[in-house]
């Protein structure tokens, strides 16, 4: 198995010796891995990787070499009670889904909802037109419409409502995750633009030479202000929906950019930028701060990056009203405007593949206004934006 393991590595390009391997190997005869799957994999990785780049290359040659090393305990299965709940929920093909159609709008949408609150009178199910569940109606809950409301479900099918009227909680991104994060912490480097400022409280060592000899030999002890990181970053974060499956890849974003960047204010919003912000996902509905009150308290100095998928209703981003969640006074385009209007170096990074970006109107829409300063969030995509922004 470890000569596998070795070939692997290998295989995987990274550069492990043979010596290197000869190592593991007497530290394993001396016990040092005590037989845990846990120890052997530190103890492996600091025998056999000399480069932290290669960190990465190493877990998923670890994974796929010695999976299933741990048991999984006796399987059990149960029926959710949550399935037999939902034995009405409709379940539609494509070609069904094709063959609904929608009411025509955003107008025509919230004025025929109105209209079926005044008219209906009690639960429905099934059918095309009540406010109810399983059926085809733009209004209700575990059914299909292609533009509808979403009324009384816990959380997303199809993902094809324009406006929620139920309470929605999120989660806080993890700021400690650490596995998947050293390569972007490379990446965000390159936003570092060193200074040296504040009080002098490291040795210069050069000069304290330099000074000694001059004084003929009598030390002469220089200090500096220590070398930091003048870049200030605002960082906006779209949380819950459709950001669900993408939450993974932001957590490790997150992570190397407080571990890497000293000046980071982050707030959170919902699909598009409105009149309010919060930096606590807990409290989204006590503890918000208006978009303004950022504006106006983080200078022009400061570089902004939007984390988003953009994948929503266009209405959420062109109309007042347009927000799934709440109704807005001004469009979600009007505050985009103004912070690339504030910030001159504002960037969006998107978790969706940007193969797919154009087969979603959002998405156009929002690149549109960044100025077509819209990367992938990938190593390569992180690159060009960090590079973008450190122009």
């Amino acid at each position: 198995m470890f000569v596998n393991f070795f070939l692997e590595l290998k295989k995987a390009k990274v550069p492990v010796t043979l010596r290197e391997y000869l190592t593991l190997l007497e530290a394993m005869k001396q016990g040092m891995a005590e037989y845990e799957v846990e120890k052997f994999y530190y103890l492996s990785r600091a025998a056999l990787v000399k480069d932290e780049k290669n960190f990465d290359k190493f877990d998923r040659v670890f994974g796929q070499v010695f999976k299933g090393l741990e048991g999984s305990g006796e399987a059990v299965v149960e029926i959710p009670e949550e399935w037999l709940r939902k034995l009405a929920e409709k379940t539609l093909s494509e070609e069904e889904k094709a063959l609904i159609q929608s009411l025509g709008g955003w107008e025509k949408l919230m004025e025929t909802l109105k209209k079926r609150l005044e008219e209906q009178k009690g639960r429905h199910q099934g059918g095309n037109k009540w406010i109810g569940t399983a059926g085809t109606s733009p209004f209700g809950a575990y059914g299909y419409n292609p533009e509808g409301v979403r009324i009384g479900q816990d959380k997303s099918r199809n993902r094809r409502a324009v406006k929620v009227w139920d309470k929605r909680e999120y989660k806080n991104l993890d700021d400690d995750v650490v596995l998947g994060t050293r390569n972007i912490k490379v990446a965000l480097r390159r936003l570092r633009q060193l200074i040296r400022q504040g009080e002098a409280d490291e040795l210069d060592l050069p000069e304290t030479i330099r000074s000694t000899a001059d004084n003929a030999g009598w030390i002469d002890i220089v200090m500096r202000p220590q070398r930091r990181n003048k870049v200030k970053v605002l960082l906006f974060l779209d949380i819950g929906g459709s950001m669900d499956d993408h939450v993974r890849a932001c957590e490790e974003l997150f992570s190397a950019a407080r571990g890497e960047l000293k000046h980071l204010e982050h707030f959170y919003f919902h699909n598009c930028l409105y009149e309010k912000v919060w930096k606590d996902n807990r409290r989204r509905y006590t503890e918000t701060t208006p978009t303004w009150q950022v504006l106006h308290t983080y200078g022009h100095d400061y570089r902004v990056v939007f984390v988003g998928d953009a994948t929503m209703s266009p209405y959420e981003i062109v109309y007042p009203g347009g927000s799934v969640e709440h109704w807005n006074e001004e469009a979600g385009q009007v505050w985009l405007q103004r912070v690339t209007q504030i910030y001159q170096k504002a960037i969006w990074l998107n978790p969706v593949p940007e193969q797919h970006w154009q087969y979603t109107p959002s998405v156009q829409i929002v690149r549109q206004i960044m100025g077509e300063r819209m990367y992938p969030l990938t190593l390569e995509g992180l690159t060009g934006a960090m590079r973008e922004l450190a122009r």
